[in-house]
C-alpha cells in the first residue's frame, strides 16, 4: 500500500523555507564578525561557534511552532526530545570549518522524518528508522534553497532539478569528504581516491556533506560518498537526491545510511559502476576488524 503522509507537507515546506531564510540572514551577518575567540572545540577537528548554537535555537523554536508534536535530532543538542512519530533532523550550520575560515560554502539542513513509514512507492527498501518526508538545504551565501517533499520533485528555488544524465564513470565528477576524526579506513580510502583520480573527470572535497548531496540532486556531480557522517549531515540531502531521481545506499548497497555513518549516492547509471569499487576498496570486513 502506498504511503500517504498525514501532514500538509507543502504548507510545512513553505514555512520551513521562510524559517531558513530568516536564520540564514543572522548567520550571514555574523560571518563578518566571527573571530578566533568565538571558536570552541567539540572533538578532534570538530568545531562549533555561538553562531551554530544560536542558529539552532532559532530553528528549533521555529520548527516547534510549525509542528508541535515533532521531536528533534539536532547537532548542537539544543533540543533532545524525540517525537512519538515525527522528528526534525537539524544541522544549523553544516560546514562550520568553512564558515570560520571565511570560505562561503556552508548551509542550513533540515529534514522531517516519519518513523512509522516502512514502505516506499518506488519499491526501494525503506530507511530502517523510518523515511524522511521533507528536506530543505539552504546554501546561505549563494541564496540557493534546495527543497522537496514526499511524492514531489526536488527543486532549487522553486524550479525542478534532476540528477545528472551522465552514463559513464570516466566522465563523472565525484564529490567526497576527507576523514577528519575516524582514520581506521584511511588506507582503503586513499587507494580508492588514487583509482578515481585516474578514471574519472575529477574529485572535489567541498566541506559540507549537505551541499554535496544537494549538488548531486541538482546534477552538478554524478556521485557523492563519505563515511563518518551523522544523521543531521545527510538527512535532508539524501532525500533531495532520491526525489531528484537518484539512488542512495550505505557502502554495502543497503538502506542503513541515515544512522550508519556512511553514504553513497548518485545518478543510477554511474552509481551502478561506482558501488563495486567502493566495496572493493572499503569492504565491510575492514569495519569488523576495528
Amino acid at each position: 500500500m502506498e504511503y500517504i503522509p498525514e501532514l500538509n507537507l507543502r504548507q510545512i515546506e513553505s514555512r520551513v523555507i521562510g524559517l531558513c531564510r530568516h536564520t540564514a540572514s543572522f548567520i550571514l551577518e555574523q560571518s563578518r564578525k566571527i573571530g578566533q575567540d568565538d571558536i570552541e572545540r567539540k572533538g578532534l577537528h570538530d568545531y562549533v561557534t555561538y553562531v551554530d548554537k544560536t542558529a539552532e535555537k532559532r530553528l528549533v523554536e521555529g520548527l516547534e511552532e510549525i509542528l508541535p508534536q515533532a521531536g528533534f535530532i539536532a547537532e548542537e543538542g539544543t533540543a533532545t526530545r524525540r517525537g512519538e512519530r515525527y522528528d526534525w533532523i537539524v544541522d544549523p550550520l553544516d560546514g562550520t570549518t568553512n564558515f570560520i575560515h571565511g570560505i562561503p560554502f556552508y548551509c542550513i539542513s533540515i529534514a522531517l522524518q516519519d518513523k512509522q513509514t516502512r514502505t516506499r512507492p518506488d519499491g526501494e527498501k525503506a530507511i530502517p528508522e523510518g523515511e524522511v518526508i521533507l528536506g530543505v538545504v539552504h546554501h546561505i551565501d549563494m541564496d540557493e534553497i534546495f527543497h522537496a517533499v514526499w511524492g514531489g520533485q526536488a527543486c532549487l528555488n522553486g524550479n525542478p532539478i534532476h540528477v545528472s544524465t551522465m552514463e559513464t564513470l570516466d566522465n563523472s565528477l565525484i564529490l567526497t569528504g576527507f576523514p577528519y576524526y575516524d582514520f581506521g579506513r584511511l588506507d582503503g580510502y586513499m587507494k580508492l581516491l588514487a583509482y578515481l583520480m585516474q578514471h574519472t573527470a575529477g574529485i572535489r572535497r567541498l566541506g559540507s556533506a549537505a551541499l554535496d548531496l544537494a549538488a548531486v540532486a541538482a546534477g552538478r556531480s554524478e556521485v557523492f560518498f563519505e563515511y563518518g557522517l551523522r544523521p543531521w549531515d545527510v538527512a535532508a540531502g539524501q532525500f533531495l537526491v532520491k526525489q531528484a531521481g537518484g539512488k542512495v545506499f550505505d557502502f554495502q548497497g543497503g538502506p542503513n545510511y541515515l544512522h550508519g555513518k556512511e553514504i553513497a549516492c548518485g545518478n543510477p547509471s554511474v552509481l551502478q559502476s561506482f558501488m563495486p569499487l567502493l566495496q572493493q576498496f572499503l569492504p565491510q570486513d575492514e569495519i569488523k576488524k576495528r
